[in-house]
Parts: structure tokens; C-alpha cells; sequence
């Protein structure tokens, strides 16, 4: 039997907390050296539906990204495949020149097809091209942090890591990429990229229901590694569903408030990236996840993932 985890909520390794938003809730965490609060914003939403094409609202997207820079957000997270080449261009559009405590996470080794699929692209040349196309569309010399996208492209994951992510280990080199991470990576192959070179995160599907990760967000936490979830309401039962449901209704808050507050308590390394192409989502998101959660509230939401 899964036993409990233990829940924190602590202020973050390493930030520099003069620069950073002390409003958002969570606190900070540091990506390597680069300071960022934990509750951030993903950007694949600004994209058309399917992650396809450009916004139906592209004033909408760009108030969205203006709006989380005001809100203290310091974390955007986001890949030029969103669209393609779409969100990334909002971004810059949005937020140029960019505020200097501003970090953005970048995601490679999968581009897009005609028909919204997401083909493989690992090779070191595709990787290459990703990297100066992120560089090209966000208007940046340097990257701040790149992941590398594993498990759930279309096609198998790699058998080695070797050659993808020493191409990135070698761009790093050459000054284009502060930090590395992995996405969508089993904990075989997060120990296999750092033993190539460090990373500083670790993105993968976590959330109230789907807790394989438990042991390895403890591994990172401990090491200083951040893990970013996605899909924080992804893949619920039914069942699961409505427990999570019930819990909300007696807190008087709403489901994805309730499931990001958990993720913040869950472990202080957890940063938070909710998209949404909404302002007032994006508040909601925001004061939802900031949500206090009492020790009988953690108990009864930790049976969900048991």
C-alpha cells in the first residue's frame, strides 16, 4: 500500500526573495540559479484548439501574458512546437523587452505535423534547428532552461539518451542554454540524463490521482531538482473525480483550486504551470492555489491517489 506522503510548504532554496513576487502562493524555488515563484503559467492554451494555429483571440492572449508578468508570475513555460512557431511569437510580442527576473522554459524533441500530430525530433541536427527557432521567436540570445521531450511523442523513447541530450549538453557549451531538463521521462532516464550533465527539472503528468512520481519528487527534492506536473486534473476516475469534487465543495472552492493547492503542499520542489487563454482564469488559478488546506483536507485527498 501506497503510504501518505508528506506535505511542505517552505520557501524556496537558494531565490533571491527581493526579487521575486511574495504574493503568489507557494513562495519560490530555484531552477538551478535562476530564482522563479512556484506558481507559474504554461502557454501551450494561447495556441488555436489542438495546440494548432494562432489564438481566436489574440489581444485575449497577449492580456493573458501581461497579465501573469503583473502578477508576479516568473515562470512562463512553453516550446515552439505550441501552434507551431505561435505562442512563442506572443510571448516576445507581449513581454519584450523582458522583465529581468523573467525566466522562460522551453521545451524540445517533438514538432508538429499537418495533421496536429507530434512527430519525434530528436536527432542532434532537429534538436539544433529547435533550439535557434526558440531562440529566433522569443528574441533571445540564451535560453534559460530547455527540456527534452521523451516518453509521449509519437514513437518509442529513445534507447540512450547519449545523443539527444548531449546535443543539448554541447549547445549549452557553446553558451545558447543556461540549464537542462527532461520531459515526459521515466526515473530510469532522469538518472540517465544526469548522469550526462545536471538538470534543474523534471516534467512529467502528476496529480491527486496519478502518483507514480512520488518517489522520484523526493529524489529531486532532496537533490534541489524542481518537478513540474502537468495535467493537474488529467486522468481522473470517475470515482476519483467525484472525491475530489466533494472535497472542494465542503472547502467552497473549485476542483483545480483544491488539486493545485495539494501540488503545493505536496513537496516544495513542485512548481505549478496552469494554462489558460482567460485573465480571469488565470486570477482564479492564482488565488485558487493559494487555497489552505487543513491536515484533515490533505488526509482525505491523499486516500484519492491510494
Amino acid at each position: 500500500m501506497r503510504q501518505a506522503v508528506r506535505h511542505h510548504l517552505e520557501p524556496v532554496k537558494g531565490a533571491n526573495m527581493s526579487t521575486l513576487s511574495t504574493s503568489l502562493p507557494g513562495g519560490t524555488w530555484a531552477l538551478g540559479d535562476l530564482p522563479v515563484t512556484r506558481f507559474g503559467y504554461g502557454a501551450m492554451q494561447l495556441a488555436g484548439p489542438g495546440v494548432m494555429g494562432p489564438p481566436a483571440d489574440r489581444a485575449g492572449a497577449l492580456a493573458v501574458l501581461r497579465e501573469a508578468v503583473d502578477l508576479g508570475i516568473t515562470h512562463i513555460d512553453t516550446s515552439d512546437a505550441y501552434g507551431p512557431r505561435v505562442t512563442n511569437r506572443l510571448i516576445a510580442e507581449a513581454l519584450r523587452p523582458y522583465p529581468e527576473s523573467l525566466r522562460i522554459v522551453t521545451k524540445v524533441g517533438a514538432t508538429r505535423d499537418e495533421h496536429g500530430g507530434w512527430p519525434v525530433a530528436r536527432r542532434p541536427e532537429e534538436l539544433r534547428r529547435a533550439v535557434h527557432d526558440n531562440l529566433r521567436a522569443l528574441g533571445l540570445e540564451v535560453l534559460d532552461v530547455v527540456n527534452l521531450r521523451l516518453g509521449d511523442a509519437a514513437g518509442p523513447s529513445p534507447a540512450s539518451l547519449a545523443e539527444p541530450f548531449g546535443a543539448l549538453v554541447e549547445l549549452q557549451r557553446q553558451g545558447l542554454i543556461r540549464h537542462l531538463g527532461v520531459s515526459n521521462a521515466t526515473a530510469e532516464q532522469v538518472a540517465e540524463a544526469r548522469s550526462i550533465a545536471p538538470i534543474v527539472c523534471v516534467q512529467n503528468m502528476y496529480n491527486l490521482a496519478h502518483r507514480h512520481d512520488d518517489d522520484l519528487i523526493d529524489l529531486l527534492a532532496r537533490d534541489g531538482v524542481a518537478y513540474v506536473p502537468f495535467f493537474p486534473l488529467g486522468g481522473f476516475s470517475p470515482l476519483q473525480s467525484s472525491a475530489l469534487t466533494a472535497v472542494a465543495a465542503r472547502l467552497a472552492a473549485t476542483p483545480m483550486s483544491v488539486a493545485l493547492a495539494w501540488l503545493l503542499r505536496r513537496s516544495p520542489n513542485i512548481l505549478l504551470i496552469p494554462g489558460t487563454s482567460s485573465v480571469a482564469h488565470l486570477r482564479e488559478n492564482a488565488a485558487g492555489a493559494g487555497l489552505r488546506l487543513s491536515a484533515e483536507d490533505l488526509a482525505e485527498l491523499d486516500r484519492i491517489g491510494r
